[in-house]
């Protein structure tokens, strides 16, 4: 779950703290206090989902495939590293891969708009920059998903669309829907926002072409691991070989304690864990300077401004299993989009 607001994950925590805790706890009070919200939810987009049933609402058709990785539940789940893994599989096929985003917590000067690698994150997003530093593929963010398309399309030459989120968004026809699930957390109380973290309910997983498992599933399951891929500078990406010095661990993800296990096997001793809500904007006070500093990548494009010497960053890339490599292939395949 997200950590505290705050640099000690022991101070106090807010509402919305508080009420993550509860949809990851049994018969929490404060899950069961929500219910009138979540029925009001499911009501709102129960209807929603009827109005574009009926074509009374209108879904746009892009010129393109597109494919949305999304997932039914909020925090993170690990979409990010499930899109980078198809957009690098998609160009390995003489694909030529754009990437469209919300662009949650962004402050562009106007939308749709063009993320690229020298974006600073405030104006483009954590993940659109990080996405467009990674994959070199043009990126653009934007709540109007056609707008971002067609501005896409007006400046590139794509063969295919990768929507990073947007399941629920019925406002975009799409040929193919990869939902993420975290094996670790899967679907809390199963609840409804705001008593549970579901935007749909899990019937929507019958509907998706593909469920897709972060962590440990089942052999048959199509699943992948994020697994570590190298530790780096934040300042200036250089390399930063073993061993490694202990030192605090600073993070603003969906799971820090994924991220934590993973310092931990790689011999980090941490002697402190900070975490930050989602999409958390840093600023250098957040960031202890007495010692060694480790975060995420998707944290640390948005420290490179004012990271010291001793801030480094973990980079992690999904590994598909066996069963996720042969189910994707064959769905893309079936789909004729390789």
């Amino acid at each position: 779950m997200a950590g505290l607001d705050h640099q000690s994950a022991n101070e106090p925590q807010g509402f919305a703290q508080r009420l993550e805790l509860a949809w990851y706890r049994k018969g929490d009070w404060l899950a069961l206090v929500m219910l009138p919200l979540s029925a009001l939810f499911w009501l709102l987009s129960a209807f929603n989902r009827l109005l574009f049933s009926l074509k009374i609402k209108k879904a746009y058709r892009a010129p393109v495939p597109v494919i949305v990785v999304g997932n039914i539940s909020v925090g993170g789940n690990g979409k990010t590293p499930m899109t980078l893994f198809l957009a690098e599989l998609l160009k390995k096929q003489g694909k030529r891969v754009g990437i469209i985003s919300r662009g949650y917590g962004a402050e562009p000067p106007y939308t749709p708009f063009m993320v690229d690698g020298q974006c600073d994150t405030k104006t483009g997003g954590d993940e659109p920059v990080l996405l467009a530093q990674r994959t070199g593929c043009p990126v653009v963010i934007g709540g109007d998903r056609r707008a971002s398309i067609e501005k896409m399309m007006s400046e590139h030459q794509i063969d295919i669309i990768i929507s990073d989120d947007g399941l629920q968004h019925y406002a975009l026809e799409r040929d193919i829907e990869l939902c993420i699930v975290d094996a670790e957390r899967r679907f809390g109380n199963g609840l409804l926002m705001p008593a549970g973290p579901l935007r749909e309910g899990k019937w929507r997983l019958k509907t998706v072409n593909l469920v897709i498992f972060n962590g440990d599933a089942g052999p048959l399951d199509a699943a992948y691991r994020l697994q570590p891929s190298g530790m780096f500078s934040v300042a200036d990406d250089t390399p930063i070989e073993p061993p490694f010095a202990s030192g605090v661990a600073v993070s603003a993800i969906g799971n820090p304690q994924r991220f934590e296990r993973s310092l931990t096997q790689l011999g980090v001793e941490l002697t402190e864990k900070r975490h930050f809500r989602d999409h958390h904007q840093y600023q250098a006070e957040d960031l202890p300077s007495h010692s060694a500093v480790y975060m995420t990548e998707k944290d640390a494009v948005k420290c490179r401004a004012f990271a010291h010497g001793q801030c480094y960053y973990l980079r992690v890339d999904a590994k598909a299993n066996q069963a996720l490599e042969q189910q994707l292939h064959s769905l893309l395949k079936r789909k004729g989009v390789i």
